[in-house]
C-alpha cells in the first residue's frame, strides 16, 4: 500500500507550481460557465464573467511568464496556458452578453 510519503517520493505530490495555475484555470472555467449562462439569459452575470476571466488571465499569465522550464516539467506551464485561454474566453463571452443585453435606444 502506498503512503503519502511514498507518493511524494514518486513525484505525485502537487505543489505550488501546479496548484496556482490549476486554481486559475478553474476560475476561468467558472467564468466561461457564468458567461454562457449570461449570453443565454438577459445578460445577468456578464460583469462577473468578465471579472473572473480577467483574474484567470492575469494569474495564468504571470505564472506562465515566471514558470521555469517548458511543458511537462511540472512547473504548471500547461495549466497557466489553459487558464489564460479559458479566462480570455470567459471575459469575451461576458462582454458579448453585456453588449447583447443593452437595448438600442433610438435618438431622434
Amino acid at each position: 500500500m502506498l503512503t503519502s510519503s511514498a507518493l511524494a517520493l514518486a513525484g505525485y505530490e502537487i505543489g505550488v507550481g501546479r496548484t496556482v495555475p490549476t486554481i486559475a484555470a478553474v476560475v476561468g472555467l467558472i467564468g466561461v460557465v457564468v458567461a454562457v449562462r449570461a449570453v443565454r439569459s438577459s445578460g445577468r452575470g456578464g460583469v462577473a464573467a468578465i471579472a473572473l476571466g480577467l483574474v484567470s488571465v492575469l494569474v495564468g499569465g504571470v505564472h506562465g511568464a515566471n514558470a521555469a522550464g517548458g511543458l511537462g516539467t511540472g512547473n504548471g506551464l500547461a495549466g497557466a496556458v489553459i487558464a489564460v485561454v479559458l479566462g480570455a474566453a470567459g471575459a469575451l463571452l461576458g462582454g458579448v452578453s453585456l453588449v447583447r443585453s443593452r437595448r438600442f435606444v433610438r435618438r431622434g
